[in-house]
């Protein structure tokens, strides 16, 4: 997962992380309480979608921010689908009611893939964060699941 996600940082269409992750960094994801899927094939991880905390306020305990990451020689080929389908069972079955990110608008792929998954644009963000001192907007981007989804407009 670590070399996966760090493929990411090196492209710089994925994250605004510039320093390379070990597998510790990693393993710290796993706390028990936001889901990781992992996809792999024959033991080889081919991609991963994770879950995190969004806030800190108890109103938010329902609310997960996500990220997923597909292994360069395994896009196009259904694994970000599998892993976003997986997390998202999963987080409702961890209580969740909403998955919320945000994703560079260049990054094409991943919004196809997100809007596909049944994720809705919601906003952008302008001037976020900076990435090598340049300025980087970001496109807001969530799905209701579980009784989120249920919710009368």
């Amino acid at each position: 997962m670590a070399s996966i996600y760090n493929e990411g940082i090196v492209g710089r269409t994925a994250t605004f992380e510039t320093e390379p992750r070990e597998a510790a960094d990693v393993l710290r994801w796993l706390d028990g309480v936001h889901p990781v899927v992992v996809v792999e094939d024959g033991g080889e991880v081919l991609g991963f979608a994770a879950t995190f905390e969004y806030r800190a306020r108890p109103c938010y305990d329902g609310v997960a921010e996500f990220s997923v990451y597909v292994a360069a020689g395994a896009r196009r080929r259904g694994v970000g689908r599998a892993a976003m389908e997986a997390l998202a069972v999963d987080a409702e079955q961890a209580g969740f009611w909403k998955l919320v990110s945000r994703v560079f608008p260049e990054n094409t792929p991943s919004l196809a893939l997100l809007r596909s998954c049944g994720f809705r644009e919601v906003g952008l963000y302008e001037r976020h964060g900076k990435l090598d001192g340049e300025w980087r907007d970001t496109v807001i981007v969530e799905r209701l699941i579980g009784a989120g989804s249920e919710y009368d407009r």
